[in-house]
């Protein structure tokens, strides 16, 4: 079985909009720390896939096709500074109220991905900056890292302040495995 590191998009990969939605190229700005953690996670043997909740679809401020287009730039740009892509991407286009099982924090992505990849959730991760992107990770059985000093949450395995941090705790475990 495969290992891997599911990741939340906004806070994690990107710099999140605060009050709004990434809808465009022009609006997606990476958090720089993440190259490095990528990288390092990809170097590590772990699969990179992506679960993201964008209910701006849902909301009709953006489409598939302008989402796409955000992914698309995001995997070229991590391709040209890491050699690396994400392995897959999921997203729920679902609003908060819809109780899809899709939407975190149901697990419903992480078990397509996990069915898809034969992936091991016990050997594997979830680094998020909400408590849903947690409480996710939990019900598939991941290890959960949980980004943001602001939040408290005993769930969450590891809190650190910064993807910085995150980076640097993924470095250790590489450096214990050499």
């Amino acid at each position: 079985m495969k290992k891997a590191v599911f990741f939340d998009r906004d806070g994690i990969v990107n710099i999140r909009i605060v009050g709004d939605y990434v809808k465009k190229i022009e609006e997606f700005t990476f958090i720089e720390d993440f190259f490095e953690l990528f990288s390092i996670v990809k170097k590590l043997g772990y699969l990179a896939i992506l679960v993201t909740n964008q209910q701006g679809i849902g909301k009709g401020l953006m489409t598939s096709d302008d989402l796409e287009q955000v992914h698309n730039f995001m995997n070229e740009r991590l391709f040209e500074r890491t050699n690396f892509k994400f392995d897959a991407i999921y997203y729920c286009p679902d609003l908060a109220q819809s109780g899809s099982i899709r939407r975190k924090p149901n697990p419903g992505m992480f078990y397509e991905a996990i069915e898809r990849f034969g992936i091991d959730t016990a050997n594997s991760w979830t680094i998020g900056d909400s408590i849903t992107d947690i409480e996710a990770g939990k019900k598939v059985g991941t290890k959960t890292i949980l980004v943001g000093l602001h939040l408290k949450n005993e769930a969450a395995d590891y809190i650190f302040p910064s993807i910085r941090e995150v980076k640097f705790f993924f470095e250790n475990l590489q450096n214990s495995k050499e």
